[in-house]
């Protein structure tokens, strides 16, 4: 299942993230989106959702909700 999937305010453990690039990897680690990390998606939005990772709360489009696997 990935994040586009998920159901809003329940937790999920991140399994996979399949971008295929280096420097995505890169940012996202930094938000602290990365595998084995809990993530909650908050919002479904029209151009993609609202998520909770650790203390932080990050809009992502949805082509990048469909590349993170829970």
């Amino acid at each position: 299942m990935t994040l586009r999937d998920a159901v809003e305010c329940k937790e999920y453990i991140i399994r996979h993230i399949k971008t295929g690039d280096e420097e995505l990897n890169a940012f996202l680690f930094t938000l602290g989106c990365y595998v084995g990390e809990a993530i909650t998606v908050v919002a479904h939005r029209k151009g993609g959702c609202t998520v909770s990772i650790k203390d932080g709360r990050y809009n992502i489009d949805t082509q990048l909700a469909k590349a993170i696997v829970i």
